[in-house]
């Protein structure tokens, strides 16, 4: 696998808008609701996707990291909807690709641009005893 940033990055860039788009083509068009209206459907749908994008687009890691959490809802429903409504499938397995190449894409860009910055997690002291700092006896 390339350990390039640059390369999940573009791989992100498009996956992730594309994501948005087909939810919106989807929802609103393709297959509407029946019960629910196409507005609410709408913002049930594509208000979580915009809330990361600012700062995907800005190629901001740490929103990249985070952006996948948005990403587990879409998995989440694409899975759900593959085995309960069987003629939604296609649409569905559309939704798990571009999930799923979003989710990549984000996971590695966080990583790999993260180590070039010098982002990531600060480690503490050493710690032994079951977690307990080591007595100054």
């Amino acid at each position: 696998m390339p350990t390039n940033p640059l390369f999940y990055r573009r791989l992100t860039l498009f996956s992730y808008p594309l994501l948005l788009l087909w939810v919106i083509l989807w929802h609103a068009w393709i297959a509407p609701s029946e019960t629910l209206s196409v507005w609410l459907k709408l913002a049930m749908w594509g208000i979580p996707l915009l809330f990361p994008l600012k700062g995907i687009l800005q190629g901001n890691p740490y929103t990249h990291a985070w952006a996948n959490f948005v990403l587990m809802l879409y998995f989440l429903h694409s899975l759900t909807t593959l085995y309960t409504h069987p003629d939604e499938r296609l649409y569905a397995g559309i939704e798990l690709l571009l999930t799923t190449l979003a989710f990549i894409g984000a996971t590695f860009y966080a990583r790999y641009a993260g180590r070039e910055q010098g982002l990531g997690l600060k480690k503490k002291g050493q710690v032994s005893n079951a977690g307990k700092a080591p007595s100054s006896d």
